[in-house]
């Protein structure tokens, strides 16, 4: 799944290339994929002008001259490419927007999962979805006083909690794996027992990481790609992710993979132990 430096490494490529462009034509292959109505979609859409594609954690805002904003969730497998050819879009890509410029931007989604919704602009952090999330790394919301606070109501493991993004927003599981192993803190630990030592040690590693993964242009494991269609570089420098097996670069103890969450966790036996 992209998590945020993937979907700001997309929102950057996208501003680039799509910017100002005015939406002649939609072509909704997968009605699912639009919240509420697809005619109404394609009505208030096309003619309108891209003005500038925005983000909120995992959440791409796009931006138009007419008040109206589409917020796109990528989801598990979703991703935009743009493109000269109509032809050169695989059955895969879902909505295509037809731009001034005889270019076409498409939303391609193996899983169908993503999402699409319009609402009027500057209402977009009211949507149910966005309101509750909590505080973005690199932002002046995201303190160390709202990481104390969010950990000390909640007596789920530290990944769950991490995962879930009430606490912190855009981080998933890739990335809370390798913030959990440079703080030296077990995945299963409560959250509500994480020591006031860990969470400073915590903190700033978030914004390190999200900061180093952005620069890299994102993590390519499996199928992401950016806007561009290149693969992000940040998984040349994961420390613990998809490592099991191989010895942990701090102390040589073998890597263990483990479910956390009901996701795959992985992590060091000997440098992350539990607290109590």
């Amino acid at each position: 799944m992209p998590e945020l430096p993937e979907v700001e490494t997309v929102r950057r490529g996208l501003n680039k290339l799509i910017k100002n462009r005015k939406i002649i034509a939609i072509d909704i292959r997968y009605d699912k994929i639009i919240i509420g109505s697809p005619n109404d979609f394609k009505k208030q859409l096309i003619g309108a002008t891209i003005v500038e594609v925005s983000r909120r954690a995992k959440y791409l805002l796009f931006h138009f001259d007419n008040d109206l904003t589409m917020i796109s969730h990528l989801r598990m497998e979703g991703k935009y490419q743009v493109r000269n050819q109509l032809a050169d879009f695989d059955k895969h890509a879902h909505v295509i927007f037809y731009l001034d410029d005889g270019s076409y931007l498409g939303y391609r989604d193996v899983r169908k999962f993503g999402k699409m919704q319009i609402v009027a602009r500057n209402q977009e952090m009211q949507v149910k979805s966005i309101a509750a999330l909590g505080p973005e790394p690199l932002t002046a919301q995201y303190t160390l006083e709202s990481l104390e606070n969010g950990f000390k109501k909640r007596k789920k493991s530290i990944k769950a909690t991490l995962l879930d993004q009430h606490v912190v927003s855009g981080l998933g599981n890739i990335y809370v794996d390798e913030v959990l192993w440079r703080a030296k803190i077990h995945p299963e630990e409560p959250a509500n027992k994480v020591t006031e030592l860990q969470i400073k040690a915590l903190y700033p590693i978030i914004n390190d990481e999200i900061k180093q993964a952005i620069a890299a242009g994102g993590t390519t494991v499996r199928s992401y790609v950016d806007a561009t269609g290149h693969t992000g570089n940040f998984q040349l420098q994961l420390h613990v992710y998809d490592q099991e097996g191989q010895p942990c670069e701090r102390c040589g103890t073998i890597i263990e993979k483990i479910k956390v969450a009901g996701r795959g966790t992985h992590y060091c036996p000997h440098c992350q132990v539990l607290n109590s």
